[in-house]
């Protein structure tokens, strides 16, 4: 969400008063003032104290996104996932990836790349919670495209963990990547466009994770 003055400076400058205690302040930033795009509880903190403290409350989906075609989209996926603190981010296909959409909140994320659609399937089914007997659950792909036969997004319960799985805009996920995934997912629409922006689809999706998961709220209601 912006701000009610878009023409006021981003931030706050150098601190007034006392320096405060804490090895987690930045002197740079307590000295210089703080313009980064940041929460104001995290105002003056140090970027790898940002993230050790998102790393103590992270949610438990992560979220991919395939990357042939060097989509601008991409950034504005991985700028949701941070505001909804997933578990980490995956790119699939070319390591490279168009960063300017996710306006440096890549920065307190966790990245993994995945050159093919087959290596994330294998990282995924070692990378859940463990169960009693010490064997790794596995994460589930949900894929999210409005695809034939896809299921409506507000009817489906999303399991706690997941990954949920956002192709490029305009093809949408690729072939290999929707038989990948467990279930594939669509937003209801009711307009005269056939799909949604790649960046809006994937904040429906979050937070439909976190109404569920967070908020215990009812599926579908």
């Amino acid at each position: 969400m912006t701000g009610a003055d878009a023409t006021a400076p981003v931030g706050v400058g150098p601190w007034d008063g006392p320096l405060p205690a804490g090895d987690h302040w930045d002197p740079a930033l307590l000295a210089g003032g703080d313009r980064r795009n940041v929460a104001d509880h995290y105002r003056y903190w140090r970027h790898d104290a940002i993230v050790a403290d998102l790393d103590t409350r992270r949610h438990d989906f992560h979220v991919a996104v395939e990357n042939w075609a060097h989509d601008f989209n991409i950034g504005s996926v991985i700028r949701t996932a941070n505001a909804f603190n997933a578990k980490a981010f995956h790119i699939v296909g070319r390591r490279r990836w168009n960063r300017r959409g996710a306006m440096v909140t890549d920065r307190y994320q966790h990245e993994h790349h995945h050159p093919s659609v087959a290596d994330l399937v294998e990282w995924a089914a070692t990378a859940g919670t463990s169960d009693e007997q010490g064997r790794a659950r596995g994460i589930p792909l949900i894929g999210i495209d409005n695809l034939p036969g896809s299921v409506p997004l507000e009817t489906y319960d999303l399991p706690r963990e997941c990954v949920l799985v956002f192709g490029q805009e305009g093809p949408g996920l690729s072939q290999e990547m929707r038989e990948a995934c467990v279930a594939v997912l669509d937003i209801a629409q009711f307009g005269s466009t056939r799909s949604i922006n790649a960046g809006a689809a994937a904040a429906i999706a979050m937070h439909a994770w976190v109404r569920r998961h967070v908020f215990d709220q009812p599926v579908g209601s």
